[in-house]
């Protein structure tokens, strides 16, 4: 399925039924997500966009997804901890009246993993990593289960190619974490007809094998799991190999 996806062409990849879906994409920034964004704004969609500080350079995405998109509502909460990122949770999910589609962006930069002195580290920055996804997740899907709609959540963690056996360890556990979360909220929520799914970090220092290549990637897949032909997929979980290059 994923190379069938991925072998479209792009310019050609667009899906009628998606037109004026509800979307929220957290973690925004102007090196992350703007192609996811603006692949929805081109769809018509009407956008929930979530930041994590406010800046000249999001007011210029927030601007420019505005063109394309049907309405577009901004958020900068800094949502550092369970309470705020419940809040933050708590307000999206009824934008609009509520969601059809969520794109929790989890990007780990190279120098948030050097300051990992030991297993105790790691651990504490893939928690806090996840922590505002995770309550997404769960307060948008119980939202769509109250309101009969069958949606999609879509984590999305990057990290740079590991260079080293200790990066791609680290790699190995924020995937497996990742792949814990996605295939139990995906098992929790099915029966409702909510998807789960996650595209996650590789845990090689090669980039072989069916693997997304760039952010534009991500975007076709998310665009392609959120219509009619990918509402049979949850718990999976793709490879996110060779970000790194492509953007984030």
């Amino acid at each position: 399925m994923l190379m069938t996806v991925m072998g479209r062409d792009r310019s050609a990849s667009y899906y009628g039924e998606l037109a004026g879906v509800r979307a929220l994409i957290t973690g925004l920034s102007p090196t992350c997500g703007v192609d996811v964004a603006r692949k929805f704004a081109d769809h018509r969609a009407r956008l929930v966009v979530h930041a994590n500080a406010h800046a000249p350079e999001i007011d210029a995405v927030t601007a420019m997804l505005a063109e394309s998109a049907t309405e577009v509502k901004l958020f900068t909460d800094a949502c550092r901890d369970s309470d705020t990122a419940i809040r933050f949770a708590q307000t999206a999910a009824q934008a609009f009246g509520g969601l059809d589609v969520v794109i929790n962006l989890i990007p780990i930069d190279a120098s948030e993993t050097h300051g990992c002195a030991s297993m105790s580290d790691v651990e504490d920055l893939v928690a806090e990593k996840l922590n505002l996804p995770v309550h997404v997740t769960r307060i948008v899907a119980n939202r769509m289960r109250l309101t009969l709609n069958e949606g999609l959540v879509l984590n999305v963690m990057t990290l740079p190619a590991p260079r080293t056996a200790g990066e791609a360890a680290f790699a190995g556990i924020a995937r497996q974490a990742l792949a814990a979360v996605t295939r139990g909220e995906a098992a929790h929520w099915a029966p409702q007809g909510i998807r789960i799914n996650a595209v996650g970090p590789s845990t090689t220092q090669d980039d072989e094998g069916a693997s997304l290549a760039s952010e534009n990637d991500i975007a076709s897949l998310a665009l392609y799991l959120a219509s009619r032909p990918g509402r049979s997929l949850t718990g999976q979980v793709f490879d996110a190999a060779g970000i790194a290059r492509g953007g984030c």
